[in-house]
Order: structure tokens, then C-alpha cells, then sequence
């Protein structure tokens, strides 16, 4: 099993976990929206401070604060944790969906040069997944610890323009049919903040799923999970390593500096969370499990967890959104709890955005919730497989096992599914009637007519239109409907394939596909893409609404401070 991910506390949110780069936040980055839209945008603003409110500075808040101030949007970032560097971390594994999705924000070359590529992942017995098989520029796992996916994206949300505002401690919020409050503690005092929306990614205990009183149903699947970042005076024999039998697991993973993560489970030691860890049980599950306990000597981090099971039934309600371990929560196996927290960031960022810059109808922000809650359905039944088996004892269960890791071994469709699962590749989401068999599905990093590729180019943030060499782009209007509305042509960057493929595709900005069509008369494709120009990016300015955004207004500060967090 590859018990890649540690989630017993917030998504970067109370407990251990790496910032750096604290540096001073400075303002928007330049993407602002036309001087009209931000006449408009301060008229439907009102007394509003910001734009967005993220709560929780963990990998999934960081890359949606980041998202949504590149698109010139003012962003505050609640954080109850003192800014404080940490070299403490929970996930371990990135994979290759989420290299994809940090490569349209280029920060994956970067991260992926300090970590270790490893090409195939063990999950239960001998069943192994062989990721070179992905159709990815990252055809491997990536492993980093989740400081440096951290360290990358603060980086980039700090350039960005957000506004950082640590020692926060949310504590309730209201909302009506114009914006949302959410009121917090800090040192000095109270204070609070209004935003038109609000995110919590606060982690498993969150703070903002309890203030809208949403339950969160689900169970434990493992208890008395051990964690721990120790040195060892032997090196093993791969920087990742991992393996289960039934009565025990362990995994050994390897940050790069001379330290190991060690997590693992012994059948018959079994004891609740706040039970101490003591080196000779990590010494014995390793060597119960890999065979070695590679000499573990020092620790600077020891803990106990469990591992639940849990999905919130809605992931917006009102104005206000939950992402990452605060919606949904599952089995350490195959490490995609930081990976499927990464994407629902992805897949909300580009949709708030086009709202709030008066693009798109708020409607289109309830497809969050269409998209991506069977997204985390689907994490928690495999992951939960995939650690039922790994744990499997009896007779009968051991033979179940090894049946199953010789079908995964042996049918390489079988395996090449279960990959494309783990990994996010094979994550598609639903398209309307009619739609074109790519609509929906993840686009490739297609090779472009220029020398370019598609992930580069959406580092722009914004709809791609692929089509064949030589093909008009945007179309104005149609012949007989010049008064009609017109797409906004500067909402979508235009380019060619490389090959010669005649297909048409509106690429959104989270690398999925919008649209696509075959059709080769000119005026029946023309008329299909303007249509779906005006669906998915709205009308040119002139011919339609635009609320656009603003810059953010001064915060209510805490009672009598003369120096906030968000000033530091």
C-alpha cells in the first residue's frame, strides 16, 4: 500500500506543515479589468473589502488565492496559524494531474527538479502501477514533501497581490444575498471582513463547513497510524519504498536532506491518537513490513493518527465554497488527498473568477459542485479499496489479494485504468446532451503550430482556442446577425495545432475541454464556435453586462490594533 498522505488535521491548517517566502504581499499584479469594469465593479461591490475570502493557507487555499488574484481579483487569505517556517509536512506524493495543473501556473519544472520521480507505485501486495504509461509530460509520481508544493504556490500567491493574515482564527460567518462577513480573533482583538465569496479550505475540523451547519458524514477506516520524520543510518534501497502484508504496512519516503518520512500500522499495536510514539514501534513495524528498520535513529516528528472516511453532501452554500480535506476526506492510500484538494482549487478558481469579472452568470458556480463532489466520491471508494485490501489477513482475504494484484499485473488495461485513476489523467467530468465526445475530458499538452504546447499557454489564465492552421479565429459576427451579441475575443488566446487535425477546441482555463466540434462546412463551424464563445466566455463588453472587479478596500481591523496580521 502507499500510504502517501497524512490528513488527521486542517489542509494546511492547524498542525504541521512548511511556509516560506514571507515575504511583503504588494498589490494586483496588472491583470486588471477595463476601467469600466471596475467603475461597475466598485458600484456592485459596495461596502464589500474584497473580492474572495480563502480560509486555510494550505495547498489547496494557497493555489486558489493565487489563481484568483492573477486574474486581478482582490484576495484575502485567513490563516489561523502564526507565520511561522515549518520543515513538518503530511503529503508526499504529487501526481501527475497535478503537475499538469501547477505546469499551467509554471511552478512544475520547479518542483519537480528538488523531488524524486518514481515510475511505478505499489498499492497492495505486489500490485503495481506502472505511471510511464500515463500520456502526460509527467509520466511518473512525483515525490516532494508538501512544503515545497507550499513554499511554491505562497510564492506565487504573495506576487500575485494576496493578502496574507495569519494568527486569524475564524470564528463564524454570515452571508446574505450580496455578500458574506466572516468574523475572526486575533491576538489583539476581533475583527471581521466581507467579500462577495467565500472558500474554506480549512481542513478536515474546518471551522467555515461547521458555521454553515453542514455534517459530515463517513467513518473511520484505520486507526492508530504512525507518522514520523526521523534519520536513518542506512539508506534504503529506493528513495520511495513501501509495502503490506496484512498484519502490517510501512512506507519510507525520502525528502532530499539527510531526512526520511516513516508512516506505517501494526495489526497488534493497536492505540488511540493521543497515545505516545516511541522509536522502538517505528523500528518494529519497518522491519515487520520492509524487513529492515534501516537503522531510525533521530526524530524531530512522531505522531499518531487515524484515518476517516467523510464527504460533505454539498460543496457550496450561498456565496460560500468547500474545497480540499474541509469537503472531502479518505484513506492515506495512493496519496491523493493534497492531489484532489489541488483540483477542486483548479476547477473553482477559473469559475469565480468569470463570475466576478462579470463574464459568466453566478449558475455557472453550482458546476463546481456537479463537477467535483463525484470527483471526491470516487476518491473515497477507491482509496478505500485499496487500504481494505492492503489490510486483508484471513486465508480467504490473502488469496482475494493476490488474486487481485495478478489481474492488475497481468491486464494491462486493468492497470493502465487504475493509473489513469490515481494519477487524475482519467478524471473527466460530464457534458450536456449532444456534446461532442471530448467535451469534458482533460485536453493533453498538445503540441502547437508555433513550437509552443497547450500547458504553457494557459499559464495565461484563460480559454485556449485550438484550431487547424490558417483557420479564423474568434468569430465578430455571422452574416444576417451583425446586431446580434459578440464574443469577447480578448477572453480567449487563439492557436494552431501542430499536426494536422481539423478538430476544433475551447480549451477552459483548468485544462479540461469546454468544446469541440468536427463539422467542416464554414458556416456550420463558425456558428458553433460563436455559440459556444458566448456560453462559456460571455459577450464583448460593448454587448453585454461586465461587473468586473476592483481593488479591495481597507479590512475592519481587530479591536484596538494598531498592526494587523495582514500588515506583517
Amino acid at each position: 500500500m502507499d500510504a502517501m498522505n497524512h490528513t488527521p488535521g486542517h489542509d494546511g491548517h492547524d498542525g504541521p506543515n512548511g511556509h516560506g517566502d514571507h515575504g511583503d504581499h504588494g498589490g494586483h499584479n496588472g491583470h486588471d479589468s477595463p476601467a469600466t469594469d471596475e467603475a461597475q465593479a466598485a458600484h456592485a461591490r459596495g461596502t464589500r473589502d474584497t473580492d474572495v475570502i480563502v480560509v486555510g493557507a494550505g495547498p489547496t487555499g494557497l493555489l486558489l488565492a493565487g489563481d484568483l488574484a492573477e486574474a486581478g481579483l482582490g484576495v484575502t487569505l485567513l490563516e489561523r496559524r502564526p507565520a511561522t517556517i515549518s520543515n513538518l509536512t503530511r503529503a508526499l506524493a504529487v501526481h501527475a494531474r497535478t503537475l499538469e495543473q501547477l505546469d499551467a501556473r509554471g511552478l512544475a519544472d520547479e518542483l519537480v527538479a528538488g523531488g524524486y520521480q518514481v515510475p511505478a507505485i505499489r498499492l497492495f501486495g505486489d500490485a503495481t502501477f506502472d505511471a510511464t504509461r500515463l500520456r502526460s509530460r509527467f509520466p511518473f509520481v512525483l515525490i516532494t514533501p508538501q512544503f515545497e508544493v507550499e513554499r511554491l504556490l505562497e510564492r506565487r500567491a504573495r506576487r500575485a497581490g494576496v493578502v496574507f493574515r495569519y494568527d486569524s482564527e475564524v470564528l463564524g460567518l454570515d452571508q446574505d444575498t450580496d455578500g458574506v462577513t466572516v468574523r475572526f480573533r486575533t491576538a489583539e482583538g476581533l475583527g471581521s471582513i466581507r467579500a462577495a465569496y467565500a472558500v474554506g479550505t480549512d481542513g478536515v475540523r474546518s471551522t467555515v463547513r461547521e458555521a454553515l451547519g453542514l455534517p459530515f458524514p463517513g467513518k473511520s477506516v484505520i486507526r492508530s497510524l504512525v507518522l514520523a520524520d526521523v534519520r536513518l543510518t542506512r539508506e534504503p534501497e529506493s528513495p520511495f519504498t513501501v509495502t503490506a502484508n496484512g498484519d502490517t504496512f510501512a512506507l519510507v519516503g525520502s525528502f532530499g536532506d539527510g531526512w526520511y518520512r516513516v508512516i506505517g500500522w501494526n495489526r497488534h499495536h493497536q492505540a488511540d491518537d493521543d497515545a505516545p510514539v516511541g522509536l522502538d514501534e517505528v523500528r518494529e513495524f519497518a522491519r515487520l513490513a520492509l524487513g529492515s528498520e534501516y537503522g531510525v535513529s533521530d526524530v524531530r516528528w512522531v505522531s499518531r493518527f487515524h484515518s476517516d472516511e467523510r464527504q460533505v453532501s454539498r460543496y457550496r452554500v450561498g456565496r460560500v465554497f468547500l474545497a480540499g480535506d474541509a469537503a472531502h476526506v479518505h484513506s492515506p492510500a495512493g496519496g491523493q488527498g493534497m492531489n484532489t484538494g489541488l483540483q477542486d482549487a483548479a476547477n473553482l478558481s477559473w469559475k469565480l473568477a468569470a463570475v466576478l469579472r462579470g463574464h459568466s452568470p453566478d449558475s455557472l458556480l453550482d458546476s463546481y459542485q456537479t463537477e467535483r463532489h463525484p470527483v471526491g466520491r470516487q476518491v473515497l471508494r477507491s482509496s478505500g479499496a485499496l487500504i481494505r485490501l492492503a489490510l486483508l489477513h484471513t486465508a480467504p482475504g490473502r488469496a482475494v489479494r493476490t488474486l487481485a494484484a495478478r489481474l492488475v499485473n497481468r491486464l494491462r488495461p486493468l492497470s493502465g485504468r487504475a493509473i489513469r485513476t490515481i494519477s487524475g489523467i482519467g478524471i473527466a467530468y460530464a457534458a450536456g446532451p449532444g456534446a461532442h465526445p471530448l467535451a469534458g475530458r482533460r485536453a493533453p499538452d498538445i503540441q502547437l503550430a508555433d513550437g509552443g504546447r497547450l500547458y504553457a499557454l494557459l499559464r495565461q489564465g484563460t480559454f485556449v482556442l485550438l484550431t487547424p492552421a490558417g483557420e479564423p479565429g474568434v468569430p465578430r459576427t455571422l452574416p444576417g446577425k451583425e446586431d446580434s451579441p459578440r464574443p469577447a475575443a480578448d477572453r480567449v488566446v487563439t492557436a494552431s495545432w501542430r499536426s494536422g487535425r481539423r478538430t476544433a477546441l475551447l480549451v477552459r482555463p483548468d485544462g479540461y475541454i469546454a468544446w469541440a466540434t468536427d463539422a467542416t462546412a464554414p458556416a456550420e463551424r463558425a456558428a458553433a464556435l460563436r455559440s459556444a464563445l458566448l456560453h462559456w466566455t460571455g459577450a464583448a463588453p460593448e454587448d453585454g453586462d461586465s461587473i468586473g472587479t476592483a481593488r479591495p478596500a481597507s479590512l475592519t481591523p481587530p479591536a484596538h490594533a494598531a498592526d494587523t496580521p495582514g500588515d506583517r
